[in-house]
C-alpha cells in the first residue's frame, strides 16, 4: 500500500492571517498542517502596542485557536513546549534551531581576503600603520608574508567583537555601548587589554538612533562600525571573530536567539543578556557567559580579553568546548526529531 503524506509547514510568527489561510488550504487539499512556533506574534506586537491592546488580544486568541487546529506543532524551546500545553492546550515537540552548514570557523586565508575586502569601505579593518612595502597586503588583523605568501595574524592586533541585530525594541544596544565605555576606562587605567573593533551588523528601524549615540562616543581604543554585509560575508565574519555579543531579549521569554545558534555553529563564544530560557542554549561558563546589565558585561569583556591573544583562559576554553560539542545541523536534527513524529501518525 502506497502512503503519501502531504505536509504544509508554517512558521509562526508571522501568523496573522497566514495560519488561517494555510489551514483552509490543508482542508481543501487534505494535507497536514505543521506550525513551527518560533515565538508568539502577539508578544512581539505588544512591544509597540502594549499587552492589553485589542489587536494584541485578538492576535493572542487567533494563535491559540489555529494552534489547536493544526495537525502537528513544533517549538524552539522546552519552555515554549510547556507554555503551549499549559496555556493553550497545544501538544508540541521541541525542535531546537540549528546552524546551517555554512556557519563554521573561517580559515585564516579566507579571513584575510574578507578583511581586505571590508577595509575598502570600513576604517576599522584598515591597518593601524602604513606598510613599509607597497606590495604588502595588510589589514588590521592579518598580513600576507611577502616571502612565502602565507597569511599570518598581525602583532598587537585588536580583538574582533561582533553582534548582529534587526535594530528593534527587543534589543537594547545602549547596554553594549555603556559596557564599551567601561572597557575604554579599564584600558586607560592600565589594564592589559587589547584595542577592540566592534562590528554590529544588520538593518532596522532603530539603526539611525543608535548610530547617533555611537557618533557621540569618542574612544581611543575602540572602533565601532555598523555595516550591512553581503549574505555570503556574514558567516565568514562570524567565523573570524573573537567574541560574539547577544542583546536579544525574547518578547515572550520562550524563544532563543538564532544569532547565537549561528555563532555557536562558527565555534564563536558568546556573551548573552539573560532572559527566562536562555540556559537551554547558552551554558554559563561552558560555551559563553550570561550577563544581566552593562556593568556585568564590561567585567566579562575585561576577563575574557585580559592578556589577549593568549591561547589560555576562558575565551580559549569556550571555543574548545564548542569544537568538541559537534552540534547537530538542521538536516540531522530534523531526521532525529520530526521524522519519528510523522511516522507515529501514519
Amino acid at each position: 500500500m502506497l502512503f503519501l503524506l502531504v505536509l504544509f509547514i508554517k512558521q509562526n510568527p508571522p501568523g496573522l492571517p497566514s495560519i488561517a489561510i494555510a489551514w483552509v488550504a490543508c482542508v481543501f487539499w487534505r494535507s497536514k498542517l505543521i506550525i513551527d512556533w518560533h515565538n508568539y506574534g502577539y508578544t512581539i506586537m505588544s512591544l509597540s502596542h502594549g499587552r492589553n491592546h485589542p489587536l494584541v488580544q485578538i492576535a493572542k486568541w487567533y494563535e491559540k485557536l489555529f494552534g489547536r487546529l493544526s495537525d502537528y506543532n513544533l517549538c524552539v524551546t522546552n519552555a515554549m513546549k510547556e507554555d503551549l500545553w499549559i496555556n493553550c492546550n497545544i501538544k508540541a515537540v521541541t525542535l531546537y534551531d540549528k546552524p546551517a552548514s555554512y556557519f563554521k570557523e573561517t580559515p585564516l586565508e579566507i579571513q584575510h581576503q574578507l578583511y581586505m575586502k571590508l577595509a575598502k569601505d570600513y576604517e576599522p579593518f584598515k591597518p593601524r600603520t602604513e606598510s613599509l612595502s607597497l606590495n604588502s597586503e595588510t589589514s588590521a588583523f592579518t598580513e600576507r608574508d611577502e616571502k612565502n605568501g602565507h597569511v599570518i595574524k598581525t602583532r598587537g592586533r585588536p580583538a574582533l567583537l561582533i553582534s548582529s541585530t534587526s535594530w528593534t525594541e527587543d534589543e537594547d544596544f545602549s547596554v553594549l555601548l555603556k559596557a564599551l565605555e567601561d572597557y575604554e576606562r579599564y584600558v586607560n587605567e592600565g589594564v592589559k587589554l587589547p584595542s577592540l573593533v566592534c562590528v554590529i551588523t544588520g538593518k532596522g528601524p532603530l539603526k539611525d538612533y543608535y548610530n547617533g549615540l555611537i557618533n557621540k562616543l569618542h574612544f581611543k581604543h575602540i572602533q565601532i562600525c555598523t555595516p550591512w554585509l553581503e549574505a555570503e560575508d556574514y558567516p565568514l565574519l562570524l567565523g573570524s571573530a573573537d567574541l560574539g555579543v547577544c542583546l536579544h531579549k525574547s518578547s515572550s521569554g520562550l524563544d532563543l536567539p538564532m544569532k547565537v545558534v549561528d555563532m555557536f555553529g562558527c565555534c564563536l563564544p558568546v556573551c548573552a543578556i539573560h532572559f527566562e530560557c536562555l540556559h537551554e542554549l547558552v551554558k554559563h561558563n561552558e560555551n559563553g557567559l550570561i550577563f544581566r546589565d552593562s556593568n556585568e558585561l564590561a567585567e566579562q569583556l575585561k576577563m575574557l580579553f585580559l592578556e589577549f591573544p593568549t591561547l589560555e583562559g576562558k575565551l580559549h576554553n569556550f571555543r574548545k568546548n564548542l569544537r568538541v560539542s559537534k552540534q547537530l545541523r538542521w538536516d540531522e536534527s530534523w531526521d532525529q526529531t520530526v521524522l519519528p513524529l510523522l511516522g507515529q501518525n501514519k
